[in-house]
C-alpha cells in the first residue's frame, strides 16, 4: 500500500540546522520509495478555475506549509503512522500521511 507522506513545516518549529536526523532517517527506512524537499512557499503558484485564476503564494493562508514529499510503500496503515512518527519533522512540523487510490 503505498502513502503519500507530506512535511508539513511550521515557521515556529523548524527543524534545527544542527540536528542531522533527516539523514539518518532516509538510512533507516527502506519503504521510502522516493522524496524530495519543495522550494518555500513563496515560489507557490495556485492554479484555480480551469486556469482563469492563478495566484502566487499557497493554496491556503496557514502557519504550516508543505515543504517536501515521500512516497512511502508499506504493509499497513499502521506501518506508515509508524515510520511517519519517526520522520524528525514529526517533531518540528508535522507529517500528513495519504494513501493512494489503487
Amino acid at each position: 500500500m503505498k502513502f503519500l507522506a507530506f512535511v508539513c513545516a511550521d515557521d515556529d518549529l523548524l527543524l534545527p540546522a544542527s540536528e542531522n536526523t533527516i539523514e539518518e532517517w532516509l538510512a533507516t527506512t527502506p519503504q521510502r520509495a522516493e522524496g524530495h524537499r519543495l522550494r518555500g512557499r513563496e515560489d507557490a503558484t495556485t492554479v484555480r478555475d480551469h486556469g482563469a485564476l492563478v495566484t502566487d503564494g499557497p493554496f491556503a493562508d496557514t502557519k504550516e506549509w508543505i515543504a517536501g514529499y515521500d512516497i512511502l510503500d508499506c504493509a499497513s496503515v499502521d506501518e506508515a503512522i509508524a515510520i511517519a512518527a519517526r520522520h524528525p519533522m514529526a517533531k518540528y512540523g508535522a507529517i500528513e500521511l495519504r494513501p493512494f487510490h489503487d
